[in-house]
């Protein structure tokens, strides 16, 4: 949580941090940095997975090395796969057994033709191989109970029916234990193969989180939300919320114009408030007597579940400039960094009611990872992932900060009147005997020397991390082969931190001991 204090233009050029590392909020939950794969444009084939590379990118079984290890820098907590719009029609049967088997079928989400060569069991190999957990999207659209019943026996059952066996007579005689479902994705979009009517799709969503966890009572199921503003999500939280585990949402935005840019996650800051709220009017409202048999399948009394919020869509996304159907393939700017390392502060402040977050997507399609048939590009906004993914565990901690706030136009328009975009965008964190505070910059033209509280290292240096600066321009991009945009680190003595410059449009990076 973070309070702010909006000053005047002319106070605003002397800006203040405090904060107090005892000041803590809650947990901060390691899977808020999630990633996301579907088979849209290049993320799977080319991407992850290009078994034609012949410039010695891949491994025996076609997978790209350099994206392997970029995962591994990250520490990629949890995968979400395979759509998105791609699983309103996925036939998850089309992609186990032996791929001369496998029929290709059209591709309705993104106007194309599935080949169906990397499926199931190859997710979950390469889930093993970057060391993440995988969390599976059911097939709500054309898909049935049946099939979704089916998937789940194949994926975690162990005992002696006909899915289980299939796995193994596939060659994995051990279940994949997949702990994450979603009860669909976007079926309440007009774009969906079978879209829903919220009082629909909340009749559905309860008898298939029935069947789903009678089968395998240890999963968690994620309810198909919206963007945490809409009566949809009243709606379906209100009937549902007893059955499920955490509840989705989802929000893209881009500008090309700097402060309409950044000022998007401050949308996506109230809708996680916002969806806060409905989710506990739901448990409120709720009718305390038990279905029949339902202890059997609950995690616990009604009164004492509340599900948390699953962003597992967010993204900087300029669908103009980088349209879903042909590929997504977005070049991303220091701005768009920045929005990124907004987003991020974002869940370290609102950690309470996080339990899961998914960038989409992971590679190529509007990713910070970009793959070529002779390389990897690390985009912009790659480097504000790394060092929230490395650093920012532990306990969110309480922050206040005096600064100026941008005053004009904000995309969406509403954000203007409704929430504040402050200049230092802040959010902290404190993970046993070190202190981490992440630090947005967003001015175009002024970097401010800030008056620094409670930052008092116990020993050492304070280590400082930066991407952007006053070095570069908000319009700079990454390229394979030239990528100037990184991390710079350097050291301060601890008595220096009294005050400390943050440069413009930059994101910085506090880390000391305690």
């Amino acid at each position: 949580m973070t309070t702010l204090t909006i000053l005047s233009d002319e106070e605003a050029k002397a800006p203040l941090i405090s904060l107090n590392p005892t000041h803590t909020i809650a947990d901060i939950d390691p899977l808020i940095y999630g990633g996301f794969t579907e088979h849209m444009g290049r993320c799977i084939y080319g991407g992850i997975y290009d078994p034609d590379n012949k410039n010695g990118l891949i491994d025996e079984k076609g997978y790209r090395k350099d994206v392997i290890e970029s995962f591994h820098e990250l520490k990629v907590p949890v995968v979400r796969y395979p759509g998105g719009n791609f699983v309103a029609t996925y036939r998850w049967q089309d992609g186990i057994g032996p791929r001369e088997n496998r029929p290709k079928r059209p591709e309705l989400a993104w106007n194309g033709i599935e080949s169906n060569q990397f499926g199931t069991d190859e997710f979950m190999e390469w889930c093993k191989l970057v060391k993440t957990e995988p969390y599976l999207c059911l097939n709500m659209g054309t898909g049935t109970l049946e099939d979704a019943l089916a998937w789940l026996e194949y994926c975690n059952g162990d005992k002696d029916t006909y899915y289980a066996n299939l796995r193994r007579k596939n060659g994995h005689a051990e279940p994949y234990n997949v702990k994450y479902w979603a009860l669909g994705n976007e079926v309440w979009g007009p774009w969906q193969v079978e879209q829903n009517l919220k009082e629909d799709y909340a009749k559905k969503a309860i008898q298939w989180a029935k069947a789903l966890k009678l089968l395998d009572p240890s999963i968690k199921l994620i309810l198909c939300g919206r963007d945490g503003c809409s009566d949809w999500d009243r709606y379906v939280l209100q009937e549902c919320s007893r059955y499920i585990d955490m509840h989705s949402i989802h929000f893209y935005h881009g500008d090309s114009s700097h402060y309409p840019n950044i000022s998007g996650p401050y949308a996506a800051e109230r809708a996680i408030q916002i969806t806060s709220a409905l989710i506990d009017l739901a448990r409120c409202e709720i009718d305390l007597t038990p279905f029949p048999d339902f202890s059997k399948i609950s995690t616990g009394p009604r009164t004492a579940h509340r599900p948390t919020i699953c962003f597992d869509e967010w993204n900087v996304w300029d669908s103009e400039r980088a349209p879903g159907d042909k590929g997504a393939e977005e070049l991303y700017n220091l701005s768009d960094a920045l929005a990124v390392a907004i987003w991020l502060n974002i869940f370290i402040r609102n950690a309470k009611d996080l339990g899961m977050a998914t960038i989409a997507q992971s590679v190529n399609v509007i990713s910070p990872l970009m793959t070529s048939p002779t390389g990897i590009c690390k985009q912009t906004t790659y480097w504000p992932l790394l060092l929230f993914m490395k650093y920012m565990h532990g306990k969110s901690v309480a922050v206040h900060v005096r600064t100026g706030a941008y005053k004009g136009k904000t995309n969406p328009e509403w954000i203007e009147s409704t929430c504040t975009v402050p200049k230092l965008d802040v959010s902290a964190a404190v993970n046993g005997e070190w202190m981490h505070v992440a630090v947005v910059n967003v001015d175009e033209e002024n970097s401010f020397e800030t008056e620094l509280s409670g930052v008092a290292p116990a020993s050492g240096d304070i280590q400082v991390f930066k991407v952007g600066g006053e070095s570069y321009s908000l319009k700079d991009v990454n390229k394979e082969g030239n990528e100037t945009i990184k991390i710079m680190e350097t050291r301060v003595k601890g008595e220096e931190t009294k005050k400390f410059v943050f440069e413009r449009h930059s994101f910085t990076l506090l880390r000391w001991k305690v």
